[in-house]
């Protein structure tokens, strides 16, 4: 009787396991962005003074052939700021937090020394129409149904290729109840592991996608070192959902992802 019950109770499990992590499956959007490889960021090169995020690094993306992903932060005045850390500690040198700024206060950093300033959004799209697809990550700090709607609100104006996706779930549901023609994609990693500071329930519940249950996303990006996991392996081969890898360093890498049918997001070398 105990056996039959543990049955259950797996069977039960695993039933979960696979409906928690349902994709959409074949947005047209796919035609075009699988024919391109992403620039972590732009395709930066610090070295050379060209600064992660900046409108010389999306540039020359652009004019390579590339596809971008980029990072977008709400401003106190409503604008989008494409850049990655709230904090501008890291990138400019001041400990003081984008999301707290005006776009006006913000043009007033450099980033990484340079004469590079932090780009909003509108300034980047231009360098994209016609050219290689965007990943844009919604970088939410409690704010994902303003973040969302000011972004698709702002990608509507530009004849630009794109999807969206965000590490917070939120973003995800505010696209699947009001744009949800827009491809959408679910970030993760294995929170666990890193020690994210999440619980450690929401950090497991995180790091096995489960809340594609309720987002349904298109594609679920993950940090490469991480993918070998079980509801991975169900989002491709169960709900033929797409993977993208990040941040792919170096050919041999890429090469790998990329045979197993994963979009490359990069950085540190040209491919």
């Amino acid at each position: 009787m105990i056996g039959w019950i543990l049955l259950g109770v797996v069977a039960l499990v695993v039933l979960f396991w696979m409906v928690a992590v349902r994709c959409r499956h074949g947005h047209p959007a796919w035609e075009e962005l699988r024919q391109y490889r992403y620039a972590h960021r732009g395709l930066h090169d610090k070295k050379h003074g060209v600064p992660e995020n900046s409108l010389l690094a999306f540039r020359r993306a652009a004019e390579q052939g590339y596809g971008a992903e980029l990072d977008v932060h709400l401003t106190a005045d409503g604008k989008l700021a494409v850049i990655h850390d709230d904090s501008l500690l890291r990138t400019a040198g001041e400990d003081v937090k984008a999301s707290s700024l005006t776009a006006q206060q913000l043009g007033q950093y450099r980033l990484e020394g340079t004469e590079e300033r932090i780009p909003m959004l509108e300034q980047v799209l231009p360098l994209f129409e016609g050219k290689g697809p965007l990943i844009v990550e919604l970088k939410v700090e409690g704010n994902a149904d303003r973040l969302a709607q000011a972004a698709c609100e702002m990608l509507d104006r530009y004849q630009v290729k794109y999807c969206i996706e965000s590490f917070h779930p939120k973003a995800l549901m505010w696209l699947k109840r009001n744009r949800p023609e827009i491809c959408r994609g679910q970030l993760s990693q294995n929170f666990v592991k890193e020690r994210s500071g999440l619980p450690w329930l929401a950090a497991w519940v995180m790091t096995n996608v489960f809340t594609n249950l309720v987002t349904c996303p298109d594609f679920v990006a993950y940090k490469w070192k991480d993918r070998h996991r079980l509801s991975l392996f169900l989002v491709k081969k169960l709900w033929r959902g797409q993977e993208v890898s990040w941040t792919i360093r170096d050919p041999q890498a890429m090469k790998q992802v990329e045979q197993d049918g994963c979009l490359s997001i990069f950085e540190q070398f040209v491919p």
